[in-house]
């Protein structure tokens, strides 16, 4: 008995230490980016939006997610303007970027993504979008399709319904911890962050508020794309996005969570890669 005891502590601990080292239960460090073909402010409906691009070729749009910065895709970056003109964008009131009195909201934002490819002279993208930013991108398939190529959606919500309790993860109390500060570092507000959490949690207590009939609507080659131990998007609402979206790709990446970029990024490049030779 004595021997099964000890024999049963020791499956315990060492599936207690494989845990701990499991890529969803992590946090790598944020990436930086590499140095920008241009890069800048852009005053774009009341706010100045920063933006960087990256190499030649195709335009793909990527957006961070809420309360995070550009930064993030670092990763991802490198890998993609070996082949494409990758542009970047801080959100506004995210990172580098301002943001005027009006309350955020996910239209708003859209506008101001539409707002920057104008500036830049970019009439169609590929947009690949983490959390918020790719609620930005069904909003964009929604209501401007003829701007989107085609859309990569990791990490999705449709209705504020679709959201898991985040509050026992310590992988997203770090990365909040952690977007402080970042926050207090690149904002031009840097001690504005508790304010600006604030309003954002407020918008993810309310938003997004989009119908089935919106999503069967999207005729955009979409993939929507999660990881398999995401802590906060419920997998069967990223399911039934993709049942709802005509034709969408359903990809699940295993072993990752709401970080997976930063968590396995050779497999998230590898997805990107085949998700950009898409027709």
């Amino acid at each position: 008995m004595r021997r099964m005891m000890l024999a049963l502590f020791m499956l315990l601990s060492a599936t207690v230490i494989a845990r701990a080292d499991d890529p969803w239960m992590t946090l790598p460090p944020t990436p930086t980016l590499p140095r920008a073909t241009s890069a800048g402010l852009a005053p774009i409906n009341g706010a100045n939006i920063w933006y960087a691009t990256f190499g030649a070729g195709e335009p793909i749009l990527m957006l961070h997610g809420g309360l995070a910065n550009a930064d993030y895709w670092g990763l991802q970056v490198r890998s993609l303007a070996r082949r494409y003109r990758v542009i970047v964008m801080d959100s506004r009131g995210h990172g580098r970027s301002s943001h005027d009195d009006k309350p955020f909201g996910y239209q708003l934002m859209a506008d101001d993504a539409l707002g920057l490819l104008d500036r830049l002279g970019v009439s169609r993208v590929s947009l690949v979008g983490w959390s918020d930013g790719a609620i930005i991108g069904l909003d964009i398939a929604m209501r401007h399709p003829e701007r989107l190529n085609r859309l990569f959606a990791f990490a999705a919500n449709y209705n504020p319904s679709g959201v898991a309790d985040i509050a026992s993860s310590p992988v997203f109390t770090t990365y909040m911890e952690r977007a402080g500060k970042e926050y207090e570092k690149l904002s031009p507000t840097p001690k504005g962050y508790g304010d600006f959490r604030a309003s954002i949690e407020k918008m993810w207590d309310t938003q997004p508020n989009y119908t089935p009939e919106q999503l069967r609507a999207i005729h955009t080659p979409t993939w929507i794309v999660d990881g398999d131990h995401d802590e906060a998007i419920k997998r069967p609402h990223t399911e039934e996005m993709a049942a709802l979206i005509p034709d969408a790709g359903l990809l699940i990446q295993p072993r990752v969570s709401h970080f997976s970029f930063l968590q396995d990024p050779a497999r998230f490049n590898a997805d990107l890669a085949s998700f950009m030779k898409l027709r």
